[in-house]
């Protein structure tokens, strides 16, 4: 591995403080766009360390803001803060201290990567110009990169570039992983409720079964993936979720269903959605049925620019040699709202390796503690390369 550069090394000295602060974080995980204590704890720190502090952009969001000079290039450094609706199965000391919520997805890993290059650039005169540090809410399907956005996020802090990372449990740490294009999908969630008639379970002629009538859409809506999208595309639709009824002898009158539809393309993520609206409808009516159907884009398809892709690349190399570098990662279908905000502003982003750990959205997941200076100096060296002096 190359010698690592100042950042990773100044970043080392005060991994103490960054760990106690993430662990911190997941005891008191938040949900999306209720990040109350989270923000007031990221602002308390980018205060103490120097940092212009912004509250409330898209309700939650904290916004810092560091100078040097009187002008140059803007970059904007973002990690998200929510946690997911999950009830954590761990063991740890620090596990989430409120029930059914946890954060299994790394979110205070990442604030804490984030928190950890404000406080070294705080005190680095290696660079001029402006990092605006992002700190998201609502990241998990509650919107808040667009409430950023809509808050007037670029607007009031103008960024030429912007970059973000996420951890990758299976991925030594130490290692990142990155590549052009289309790298995470865009993802919709849907709900589809049927309204049929009620009757006693003894007496199924009387009624029109919204249970039967959801296992028949179940089963059709398989066909437009596997009927409909080109071999050469790529495309995911998942019912998740199937509600009905409330006793074991009485055929309810409604039921719902609800799933994630993902694609690489706009053009194919309408196209589920036609197909969606198309079978629940057609299938409904030839059982006597209703089906009404709410299809939302949660999340757009997330694009590397070409350039600064290779920006990140090279500073992650700069940071861990370029042997730990994987600048051909293959695009995945989980889906990332910081997608909204490459499509205002050029950006990238990238894989930190955490480890051997449980999968993202586990119960048993834990954010691996020794991967923070490797992504708190990425992005660190990110501005240090960008906004050389």
């Amino acid at each position: 591995m190359a010698k690592p550069m100042p950042a990773l090394e100044a970043i080392r000295g005060f991994h103490d403080e960054l760990t106690a602060i993430r662990r911190d974080l997941h005891a008191n995980p938040e949900l999306g766009l209720e990040e109350h204590r989270t923000a007031e704890i990221v602002a308390a720190k980018l205060a103490e360390w120097g940092i212009e502090v912004h509250r409330g952009i898209g309700k939650t969001g904290v916004v810092g803001v560091l100078r040097r000079g009187s002008g140059g290039k803007s970059i904007g450094l973002r990690a998200d803060m929510d946690c997911l609706p999950m009830e954590e199965q761990t063991n740890l000391p620090y596990r989430s201290a409120k029930p059914g919520l946890m954060h299994a997805c790394g979110h205070d890993g990442h604030t804490t990567m984030l928190l950890g290059a404000a406080r070294y650039l705080a005190a680095s005169p290696a660079f001029q110009g402006t990092v605006h540090f992002i700190f998201q809410p609502g990241e998990e399907g509650a919107g808040g990169a667009l409430a950023m956005l809509q808050d007037g996020l670029f607007e009031r802090f103008p960024c030429d570039q912007v970059f973000a990372l996420h951890n990758r449990p299976g991925q030594p740490v130490g290692t990142f992983a990155i590549g052009k294009g289309p790298q995470s999908a865009g993802g919709a969630f849907f709900d589809i409720t049927i309204t049929g008639r009620g009757a006693h379970g003894a007496r199924p002629e009387l009624s029109v079964d919204p249970v039967l009538v959801a296992g028949h859409i179940i089963t059709a809506l398989q066909s437009i993936v596997a009927r409909n999208v080109s071999p050469a595309d790529t495309a995911v639709l998942s019912v998740t979720r199937v509600v009905a009824g409330d006793a074991y002898n009485v055929i309810p009158e409604s039921a719902k269903m609800s799933g994630t539809a993902r694609a690489f393309k706009a053009a194919t993520m309408q196209m589920l959605e036609d197909g969606i609206r198309r079978i629940a409808k057609g299938v409904a009516e030839g059982f006597r049925a209703e089906a009404e159907v709410d299809f939302r884009v949660i999340f757009a398809p997330l694009i590397n620019a070409e350039a600064e892709t290779d920006v990140l690349a090279e500073a992650a190399a700069a940071v861990v040699g370029e042997a730990n570098v994987d600048r051909a990662k293959p695009p995945s279908m989980g889906s990332e709202d910081f997608s909204f905000m490459m499509e205002k502003v050029p950006g990238a982003y990238i894989q930190v390796g955490n480890g051997e750990s449980a999968g993202l959205h586990n119960p048993a997941y834990n954010f691996n503690d020794d991967a923070t200076p490797y992504g708190a100096a990425l992005l660190a060296t990110v501005v240090e390369r960008q906004l050389k002096a």
